[in-house]
């Protein structure tokens, strides 16, 4: 009675501030038109036969057939191979940046920025040009003419160098926080190194072990691009369901794939937000009392220190092949230097340039302002269907960018919302799936401020919408900005998702890339790659200046 009693206070305060009211209604009604909407879609047209009927036929299909059952397999094993081996890594690189005195970590940082800020299959083509049939190292310097590097060796390696950097940022600042007394005490005691790394630094970062694996796997099972690039006869469900609805024409098909993939990577994702992501990583001592003294000891400085080196002198390398390969003539034949490659972006392709900047430029502000909203809302405000909306909102994280773009297709197709073919969906798409990193950082950034000085502007008169421009907004202007940059740089190097939306009216440079590497053109790509990474630079640089000028600490931003 008193929940219901509880609930019917909260609706009566909200009914007494119609900006807030029909901002809560815009919000509910943007998250089941754009993220739920296309998923029921999904899940019903696997049901519907041909006639209209309710079937379960295709479901029965694609579970009873021995190749998507393979499929499956091999999504599953990949996705725990490549999560162990980028946790493995991603925390080698954290206990060297947070426990080793060497001079080399500022390119761990870089390392942690390039996967983000590049085409998510750029490792995967320097990967074919350093020891694909017509490699660098194959075929120029080792003189092999039969290669394979497709499939899941090649797939498990590009796709460990591409994740390992989201194991390594969820471990480094959970290793950072720990207190060296604890280590000292134990040191006092006559406890070696290696014991305490067993007995106290293992144990308070297992939660964070844990949750970068369960992440790194959702990354990894969602991968369409690397699938679709290095894969090979090594079939996943990302890449098997654009074969299947695109390639095969089998929507039904397709959707039946997607609901499985679905099902996977919003179980992990319950998982690592609802049960490791409430456990906690905070050392018993609190805060770190003191600065930790940095060790030069060798055998760390070997053991660790050392095949970070290697990874980092490997990734840098195959990133360096990027721009080099857009300048030679033609790749494993003739490195003669030429500028043919732009000169044919420049006369042909700038219209997959033109179009992916100025839709990623134009989502940015709305994923921002909706994401601020959102976390508002769920911080500040009590109201029925909060949770939903929390849910809601964060679920896009888990979706598959297939699964999205099967989705999409599925919902603006018809009526009453034709999309299809236009700039909104491929907006749409960018904003939602970039929304949820922004709406993390508002809410922790939110959870830090007291509610008291919005309240105080409140008890003034203010209205809630003039406490979150005039108040809110300023205070959480760090983690608004870090959400624009996030949405910029994901909207530029998305393609997962927008593959299936793009039309002849707009393409997208993701695409492009994926074009020329699949038609053996990888000095176009190459050339494509190069202008995409300098484009999203600049722009992430001018607004890093901007920030800089408005007292936003770079720092803050990055963080995104």
């Amino acid at each position: 009675m008193n929940t219901v009693r509880r609930k019917l206070d909260e609706l009566r305060l909200i009914t007494r501030d119609p900006i807030l009211a029909a901002t809560i209604l815009f919000v509910a009604a943007s998250l089941v038109l754009f993220i739920l909407w296309p998923l029921y879609e999904i899940l019903q047209e696997g049901f519907r036969a041909a006639d209209g009927s309710f079937t379960a036929s295709f479901y029965r299909e694609a579970l009873s057939n021995a190749e998507n059952l393979r499929t499956l397999g091999n999504t599953i094993w990949l996705g725990v191979f490549v999560s162990a081996v980028s946790t493995i890594v991603g925390f080698l690189f954290a206990y060297a940046d947070a426990f080793l005195k060497i001079r080399f970590k500022g390119v761990f940082n870089t390392l942690a920025i390039l996967p983000i800020i590049s085409p998510p299959f750029a490792l995967s083509m320097s990967f074919i040009m350093l020891f694909g049939q017509q490699g660098f190292v194959t075929r120029s310097l080792l003189g092999l003419k039969e290669t394979n590097i497709y499939g899941f060796e090649g797939l498990a390696t590009v796709q460990v160098l591409t994740f390992f950097p989201v194991a390594y940022l969820v471990l480094a600042g959970l290793l950072r926080q720990i207190d060296p007394a604890l280590e000292e005490a134990a040191r006092n005691m006559g406890a070696s190194r290696g014991h305490i790394f067993r007995t106290i630094i293992l144990p308070l970062v297992r939660p964070g072990i844990a949750n970068a694996f369960l992440l790194v796997f959702i990354q990894s099972v969602a991968d369409f691009g690397n699938a679709m690039v290095i894969g090979g006869n090594y079939n996943t469900l990302a890449a098997q369901i654009y074969m299947q609805a695109m390639g095969n024409y089998d929507m039904k098909g397709g959707t039946a794939l997607a609901t499985i993939l679905l099902s996977v990577s919003v179980l992990m994702f319950v998982v690592q937000k609802y049960w490791v992501g409430d456990k906690s990583y905070v050392t018993v001592t609190g805060k770190p009392s003191r600065a930790r003294e940095l060790t030069a000891d060798p055998i760390p400085l070997f053991f660790v220190g050392v095949p970070c080196l290697l990874i980092s002198l490997f990734i840098l390398i195959l990133y360096a092949l990027i721009p080099y390969g857009s300048l030679v003539n033609l790749w494993g034949i003739d490195y003669t230097p030429t500028l043919k490659h732009y000169q044919y972006v420049l006369d042909i392709g700038m219209k997959p340039i033109l179009d992916t900047t100025w839709l990623s430029l134009l989502s940015m502000p709305i994923t921002g302002i909706l994401g601020m909203v959102i976390a508002f809302l769920i911080v500040r405000k009590k109201f029925l269907g909060r949770s939903l909306i929390e849910f809601s909102s964060l679920l896009s994280m888990a979706i598959p960018g297939t699964v999205i773009g099967v989705g999409y297709v599925l919902a603006y197709n018809k009526e009453p919302l034709v999309l299809t073919g236009t700039a909104a969906i491929i907006v749409l798409s960018f904003v939602f799936r970039s929304m949820p990193v922004g709406i993390r950082a508002g809410i922790a950034s939110l959870q830090q401020i007291d509610p008291a000085i919005e309240e105080a502007a409140q008890d003034l008169g203010a209205s809630s919408f003039k406490v979150f421009t005039s108040v809110t907004i300023p205070l959480i202007k760090s983690a608004f900005f870090s959400g624009l940059v996030y949405c910029f740089v994901r909207s530029m190097t998305a393609v997962s998702a927008v593959i299936f939306l793009v039309s002849a009216s707009y393409n997208l440079l993701t695409v492009s890339i994926m074009s020329q590497v699949d038609v053996g053109k990888l000095g176009v790509a190459a050339a494509y790659s190069t202008i995409l990474i300098f484009i999203v630079l600049v722009v992430t640089g001018i607004l890093k200046f901007i920030l800089n000028r408005m007292g936003v600490e770079v720092s803050d931003v990055q963080g995104g």
